[in-house]
């Protein structure tokens, strides 16, 4: 059997496994491993495993993972989420729909601090949950406006999966942050957009909340002030060239860990946890990455990834049609795998197809372009029927809303999130602009 052959039948077998529910890490490792062999025997296998779990053990690149799962998990635990929900709605919770507006604020906020869609709809689904239950908030509403607030948290910056993504496709971890500011503040205003909408067509769905006075507010913005100062720390070192973004993550974790202490009174129990929390998702993680690792170089051998971007290019298909089929693809895969998972898996096949067609924006813009796309569809499948993970989770928070209730409540965000992604696919600029602003 060709390279290509046994690539296509690891892939499919791969899949199998997958559907199983084999771990995707186990998955990797298998078909990597099984291909290596088939196509370069076992002494060629024994000497890569020697040397590539090694080099992402010790990378420095990957070395940023870890440091930003500790903030989130600090963060996660020490009460910040409380003071984020607490000042969004200071100021727009008496609107019709403000609480859930605020939620939305909330996680967009946290998810600056946090980095994972699933610990930021779990975290703040705690705190918002009981607030808009007790002011009569449909579970439809209230579910759904958390389990599509989640996914703001892997968009911005910063995020485990956009980071993985810059190492895999080598790419400037802090130009990708920068890029994905603006589709991330523009899924906020869209999900609120979609809340204004909901509760005006059924008013009943999301009352207005109780007015703070302007001491109130006060108080809310100077509580935010350690927090605010965490964010500057983080990535406004990055960007004026102070910190690498591996020195900004370490001066994070431990600005979280100081604010935590000193603003929240953290207690040592909750540290405890936060670092167990961490250790288990790094090696989770680290796992994944190093199947991933074997995965990709099999891929490599079999020349798969190659004779795809070589067929697609030769297929005459339009750039932007091929695209398309890619994200969907993207997006089924989106309501069965989590997002770094599914990132890890298919980048070594469709990367270079995509790198291979002409957008007319040039190599760099385009993996900017096309990181940014990915990392907002695989989000979206987190709350795509039947199996979004965050839906799941908000659900389970929720206790007594029915699934399908809150399946509805996503609709109206999967309509603004489908919107989205159709104005970045039609103006690519809007991910890559930002560098242009600013100089780079």
């Amino acid at each position: 059997m060709s390279g290509i052959g046994v690539g296509v039948l690891l892939i499919l077998i791969m899949l199998g496994l997958m559907f199983l529910r084999v771990p995707i890490a186990a998955t990797m490792l298998l078909a990597g491993g099984a291909g290596y062999v088939a196509l370069s025997g076992w002494l060629p296998l024994l000497n890569y495993l020697k040397t590539g779990p090694f080099f992402i053990l010790s990378s420095d690149s990957f070395s940023v993972i870890p440091l930003f799962l500790m903030m989130g998990f600090i963060a996660s635990r020490s009460g910040i989420s409380r003071t984020l929900f607490a000042a969004a709605n200071a100021f727009i919770g008496h609107w019709r729909g403000g609480l859930a507006m605020a939620s939305i604020g909330g996680c967009a906020a946290f998810g600056a601090i946090c980095g994972s869609s699933l610990a930021t709809a779990a975290t703040m689904g705690q705190v918002a949950l009981p607030e808009m239950k007790r002011y009569g908030y449909s579970g439809a509403l209230a579910t759904g406006t958390l389990s599509a607030g989640g996914t703001l948290g892997i968009l911005i910056p910063p995020s485990i999966p956009l980071i993985v993504y810059c190492i895999l496709a080598e790419q400037n971890i802090a130009k990708l942050f920068l890029a994905a500011f603006l589709p991330g503040i523009l899924a906020a205003l869209g999900y609120m957009l979609a809340i204004a909408v909901y509760v005006r067509l059924n008013p009943k769905a999301g009352p207005a909340g109780a007015r703070s006075g302007w001491s109130a507010r006060l108080r809310a913005l100077v509580d935010m002030i350690p927090i605010a100062a965490l964010f500057v720390l983080v990535l406004g070192g990055i960007y004026s060239g102070v910190f690498t973004p591996t020195e900004a993550a370490s001066f994070g974790m431990l600005g979280a860990l100081v604010v935590a202490f000193a603003v929240y009174r953290m207690t040592w129990r909750a540290l405890a946890g936060s670092l167990l929390e961490t250790a288990v998702s790094t090696g989770m993680i680290f796992m994944i990455l190093i199947g991933a690792d074997l995965f990709s170089a099999f891929m490599a051998l079999s020349g798969l990834p190659q004779y795809l971007a070589d067929t697609i290019g030769k297929s005459g298909l339009e750039p932007y049609f091929i695209l398309v089929l890619v994200l969907l693809v993207y997006l089924v895969l989106g309501c069965l795998m989590d997002s770094l998972s599914m990132i890890l898996l298919t980048l070594p096949i469709f990367f270079p197809a995509i790198m291979a067609l002409d957008f007319g924006l040039g190599a760099e813009n385009t993996a900017i372009w096309f990181g940014i796309l990915i990392l907002i569809v695989v989000e979206v499948g987190l709350i795509t029927p039947p199996v979004g993970m965050n839906v799941f989770v908000i659900n389970r928070l929720a206790g007594d809303v029915p699934m399908a209730a809150t399946f509805r409540g996503v609709t109206p965000f999967l309509v603004s999130d489908f919107l989205r992604v159709a104005l970045l696919v039609m103006f690519p600029a809007l991910t890559y602009g930002a560098l242009r602003w600013v100089g780079w």
